[in-house]
């Protein structure tokens, strides 16, 4: 088309509000970008004047889909900053707790809020009367992960058990048995689910950009380790604002990031790429049935990756079971803690992407500096490059039916429009 127009005011099946504005006259691209006009909220300035075990309580409330990954990036800032480390049994808790977030926010996107796109419909509820199997094992998961989740943290949403160096609240053995019995009858829905999306004609689109994610010498890293990427970087997590490079960008209240290129991706993608030899084998085995391999260069085949690890979490968090079984659960109580000043950085690779959390403490422990870079943030200078890659390729197509692939990619990138929001315009006169 010579002539397109589209302003979709609030792109549908995300979380938060954002819009797509496209201009194209007479064959020239004049607009094309994704804008973030959420309200601003900002946690960093809600944990200064905090104490140190108020902040994982107060950050997990940046969003109500990965509060463990909050929680648990902001105890791990904290713990660095007070020299606190976690017992094994701690960590192992974590890592499963964690998985059960990844499960739960992976289902969401990819059955709720990517399925609908593929199944010609425009939410998950015309589902329930067309594909009713489908919603049903979206529901079944879904309560899985959120009783995972409940079992080891305390509740599902905005964990109550996660304390600096550990937790105040553990499983007993039998309810440890009763889940990984669940898990284990789980396979089934995971391979349904790497059944059903194998089947999806996702968009043709490639463009080769930077992946970003954490990384881990003996496991596929979600909590700690080094921040990697494909074009061959090296960090330590305290280094990272030489990654991130944030900065403000006048049409939306997301800042935005760069590294070695103009932009980079992080997410299950990112991860994939960096990680793939750290799947499960399983997971690997659901890798090749949905076409994944280093370097997968389709942003739109993010979701595909998180099927992917959404078979992953399943078979690590039975291992971790049987590991916890095997040492029997101790009742620990959390470290005592020696306050002083310093400063700590927390990263975790949630479901959407690397997240850092970054403190600074006084003498009595109260937080006078604070920092949190958002994985959806880190994405957006990503996603707006694809859409100027992907518009000319679609120009010869309806104007609706462009509209309905923009959408599709920015659903791709599963962002989490809430979370991204630190960005304050002040103007004096």
């Amino acid at each position: 088309m010579t002539t397109v127009n589209i302003s979709v005011h609030h792109v549908t099946r995300v979380e938060g509000h954002g819009d797509i504005v496209v201009d194209v006259k007479s064959g020239e691209i004049r607009e094309c970008r994704f804008e973030v006009v959420e309200a601003p909220r900002f946690f960093e300035a809600m944990v200064r004047g905090r104490p140190y075990y108020e902040l994982s309580h107060i950050t997990s409330r940046i969003c109500g889909i990965c509060a463990v990954g909050h929680a648990t990036a902001s105890l791990r800032a904290t713990e660095r900053a007070l020299g606190v480390e976690p017992s094994e049994q701690t960590q192992l808790l974590r890592k499963l707790n964690f998985h059960g977030e990844m499960l739960d926010s992976h289902v969401l996107h990819t059955y709720y809020l990517v399925a609908p796109d593929f199944l010609g419909v425009g939410s998950v509820i015309p589902l329930v009367n067309t594909h009713r199997p489908i919603v049903e094992r979206a529901l079944k998961i879904k309560k899985l992960s959120g009783d995972l989740c409940a079992m080891v943290a305390g509740r599902h949403t905005h964990p109550i058990a996660m304390t600096v160096g550990g937790f105040t609240h553990l499983p007993t053995e039998q309810e440890l048995r009763d889940m990984q019995a669940r898990l284990v009858d789980a396979r089934a829905d995971m391979d349904e689910t790497v059944a059903l999306f194998s089947t999806l004609d996702w968009p043709q689109f490639e463009r080769e950009t930077e992946y970003i994610s954490l990384q881990k010498d003996d496991e596929y890293a979600y909590i700690d380790g080094r921040i990697v990427t494909t074009d061959g970087f090296t960090y330590p997590i305290e280094d990272y604002r030489q990654v991130t490079n944030e900065e403000c960008v006048p049409f939306s209240t997301a800042k935005w990031t760069h590294h070695n290129r103009e932009s980079y991706m992080v997410g299950a993608l990112a991860r994939l790429n960096n990680n793939f030899d750290q799947l499960h084998p399983r997971a690997k085995e659901a890798a090749a049935k949905l076409g994944l391999k280093p370097l997968t260069t389709n942003p739109f085949l993010n979701s595909a990756a998180q099927v992917v690890e959404m078979v992953h979490c399943v078979e690590d968090a039975i291992e971790i079971i049987d590991e916890l079984l095997t040492r029997g659960i101790q009742p620990e109580q959390p470290p005592e803690v020696t306050v002083h000043a310093g400063e700590g950085v927390g990263a975790c690779d949630v479901p959407r992407g690397t997240l850092f959390h970054n403190y600074v403490f006084d003498d009595d422990g109260i937080c006078i500096e604070a920092n949190c870079i958002i994985p959806t943030n880190q994405n957006m200078a990503n996603l707006n490059a694809d859409m100027k890659a992907l518009l000319p390729q679609v120009l010869d197509r309806p104007q609706d039916e462009i509209r309905q692939l923009l959408e599709m990619l920015v659903r791709a990138y599963d962002p989490c429009i809430s979370c991204s929001a630190h960005y304050l315009k002040v103007e004096f006169v």
